[in-house]
């Protein structure tokens, strides 16, 4: 794909995350990924109710809670055991940015405060080796996460645009259209 295609396919996709945030529904126990696939570089987005993370969507209101949240925060920083890329593309993780207005993590939406229901957004920078030797990627958020069982994914690469779906227990998703 040209560097004009590729700009415009993301674009797109950066159009959709933005109205995306603001319109998806909030739906326990399903999360959403965008993946943003450029050269040298693989962009994750994680959208998801607190819910199919901790079993509740508010603020923390006792220790084991705050146990609940601190451990619930641990593996989504933990990047590496969430999103595994082909070894041969060289994927290793450059950033983790998370945030939720009822977790007081990151700059969350002002808005999601108002909307009655939290969820936590995050997004995983991947600096890669070749990224056109990456052809899957395992999403591990199921393990640790037993409340999450449903996945809706939104690819864009070199290679064009495509959704994929995981439901429990899958977690190997093809990258290739």
């Amino acid at each position: 794909m040209n560097l004009r295609l590729a700009c415009v396919a993301l674009l797109g996709l950066s159009v959709s995350l933005g109205t995306a945030a603001q319109g998806r529904p909030h739906v326990h126990g399903e999360a959403a990924l965008d993946i943003v696939i450029e050269t040298g570089r693989v962009t994750v987005q994680l959208e998801t109710p607190l819910d199919g993370l901790l079993g509740f969507e508010r603020a923390p209101r006792d220790a084991a809670e705050r146990r609940r949240v601190d451990a619930a925060v641990a593996a989504l920083r933990g990047a590496d055991a969430l999103f595994r890329f082909t070894p041969a593309a060289g994927c290793a993780i450059a950033s983790v940015e998370l945030s939720s207005a009822a977790l007081a993590l990151g700059h969350p939406d002002p808005g999601e405060a108002q909307a009655g229901h939290a969820d936590l957004d995050g997004t995983y920078v991947f600096k890669c080796a070749d990224t056109a030797r990456l052809t899957e990627v395992d999403v591990g958020l199921f393990n640790p996460f037993p409340g999450m069982h449903h996945i809706k994914v939104e690819v864009a690469a070199p290679r064009g645009q495509f959704k994929r779906e995981l439901t429990r227990p899958a977690q190997r998703m093809s990258l290739v259209r």
